[in-house]
Protein backbone atom coordinates (compact mmCIF):
# COMPACT_ATOMS: atom_id res chain seq x y z
CA UNK A 1 0.00 0.00 0.00
CA UNK A 2 3.21 2.08 0.83
CA UNK A 3 3.92 1.65 -3.38
CA UNK A 4 0.68 2.93 -4.20
CA UNK A 5 0.57 6.11 -2.40
CA UNK A 6 3.94 6.86 -3.86
CA UNK A 7 2.48 5.68 -7.51
CA UNK A 8 4.73 2.96 -8.16
CA UNK A 9 4.52 -0.31 -9.48
CA UNK A 10 2.71 -2.36 -6.17
CA UNK A 11 4.43 -5.58 -8.06
CA UNK A 12 8.37 -4.34 -8.47
CA UNK A 13 8.00 -0.56 -6.53
CA UNK A 14 10.65 0.43 -9.35
CA UNK A 15 8.26 1.46 -12.15
CA UNK A 16 6.24 4.71 -12.12
CA UNK A 17 2.25 4.20 -13.09
CA UNK A 18 2.44 8.32 -13.95
CA UNK A 19 4.41 9.98 -16.60
CA UNK A 20 5.02 13.24 -16.35
CA UNK A 21 3.60 16.13 -14.56
CA UNK A 22 2.37 17.65 -17.97
CA UNK A 23 0.27 14.89 -18.44
CA UNK A 24 -1.79 14.41 -15.33
CA UNK A 25 -4.48 11.96 -16.32
CA UNK A 26 -2.20 9.44 -18.50
CA UNK A 27 -1.14 6.38 -17.04
CA UNK A 28 1.63 3.90 -18.14
CA UNK A 29 0.13 0.71 -20.01
CA UNK A 30 2.97 -1.74 -18.41
CA UNK A 31 5.31 -0.95 -15.65
CA UNK A 32 8.96 0.37 -16.97
CA UNK A 33 10.34 -2.60 -13.90
CA UNK A 34 8.70 -5.90 -14.51
CA UNK A 35 6.73 -5.60 -17.22
CA UNK A 36 3.37 -6.11 -15.55
CA UNK A 37 0.49 -4.35 -16.90
CA UNK A 38 -1.61 -2.16 -14.77
CA UNK A 39 -5.25 -1.96 -16.34
CA UNK A 40 -6.07 -5.66 -15.80
CA UNK A 41 -9.75 -5.34 -17.94
CA UNK A 42 -11.91 -2.69 -19.45
CA UNK A 43 -13.75 -0.40 -16.86
CA UNK A 44 -10.93 -1.98 -14.20
CA UNK A 45 -10.12 1.41 -12.24
CA UNK A 46 -14.06 2.09 -11.83
CA UNK A 47 -13.09 1.33 -8.02
CA UNK A 48 -10.38 4.19 -8.19
CA UNK A 49 -13.66 7.02 -8.78
CA UNK A 50 -15.50 5.09 -5.17
CA UNK A 51 -12.07 5.71 -3.33
CA UNK A 52 -12.00 9.00 -5.05
CA UNK A 53 -15.86 9.55 -3.85
CA UNK A 54 -15.25 8.65 -0.80
CA UNK A 55 -12.29 11.13 -0.18
CA UNK A 56 -14.24 13.98 -1.58
CA UNK A 57 -17.63 12.86 0.31
CA UNK A 58 -15.66 13.25 3.78
CA UNK A 59 -13.07 16.54 3.15
CA UNK A 60 -16.26 18.27 2.06
CA UNK A 61 -18.50 16.99 5.35
CA UNK A 62 -15.62 18.09 7.05
CA UNK A 63 -15.18 21.31 5.50
CA UNK A 64 -18.90 22.18 5.91
CA UNK A 65 -19.20 21.00 9.28
CA UNK A 66 -15.78 23.10 10.57
CA UNK A 67 -16.86 25.87 8.72
CA UNK A 68 -20.60 26.18 9.08
CA UNK A 69 -20.93 25.41 12.63
CA UNK A 70 -17.22 26.26 13.91
CA UNK A 71 -16.18 29.13 12.17
CA UNK A 72 -20.37 30.59 11.70
CA UNK A 73 -19.83 30.74 7.73
CA UNK A 74 -23.38 30.77 6.28
CA UNK A 75 -24.63 28.58 3.50
CA UNK A 76 -24.81 31.10 0.93
CA UNK A 77 -20.84 32.29 1.53
CA UNK A 78 -19.80 27.83 1.30
CA UNK A 79 -21.75 27.37 -1.81
CA UNK A 80 -18.94 28.47 -4.21
CA UNK A 81 -15.67 27.70 -1.88
CA UNK A 82 -17.51 24.20 -1.59
CA UNK A 83 -18.16 23.48 -4.97
CA UNK A 84 -14.61 24.89 -6.16
CA UNK A 85 -13.51 21.82 -3.71
CA UNK A 86 -15.89 19.38 -4.97
CA UNK A 87 -14.76 20.18 -8.91
CA UNK A 88 -11.02 20.24 -7.94
CA UNK A 89 -10.24 17.73 -5.23
CA UNK A 90 -11.00 14.64 -7.58
CA UNK A 91 -8.83 15.88 -10.40
CA UNK A 92 -6.12 16.49 -7.64
CA UNK A 93 -6.71 13.14 -6.22
CA UNK A 94 -7.18 11.03 -9.50
CA UNK A 95 -3.19 9.60 -9.35
CA UNK A 96 -3.56 8.49 -5.78
CA UNK A 97 -6.60 7.29 -6.29
CA UNK A 98 -6.22 4.77 -9.13
CA UNK A 99 -2.43 4.01 -7.44
CA UNK A 100 -4.33 2.57 -4.22
CA UNK A 101 -7.09 0.92 -6.08
CA UNK A 102 -4.42 -0.96 -7.98
CA UNK A 103 -2.44 -1.38 -4.56
CA UNK A 104 -5.29 -2.85 -3.01
CA UNK A 105 -6.01 -5.14 -5.94
CA UNK A 106 -2.65 -6.34 -5.53
CA UNK A 107 -2.46 -7.35 -1.76
CA UNK A 108 -6.09 -8.75 -1.76
CA UNK A 109 -5.94 -10.43 -5.07
CA UNK A 110 -2.83 -11.26 -6.90
CA UNK A 111 -4.22 -13.68 -9.91
CA UNK A 112 -3.36 -12.38 -13.60
CA UNK A 113 -0.26 -10.23 -11.98
CA UNK A 114 2.18 -13.11 -11.98
CA UNK A 115 1.06 -14.58 -15.60
CA UNK A 116 2.51 -11.40 -17.01
CA UNK A 117 5.69 -11.40 -18.52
Amino acid sequence: LGRGWRLRCPCCGDGRLFGSPRHWFRMHERCAGCGVKYERAPGYFLGSAYINYGWTGLLLLGLYVGLHFGAGFTNGQLAFPLSAVFVLFPCAAFRHARSLWLAIDYVLDRTGFEEEP
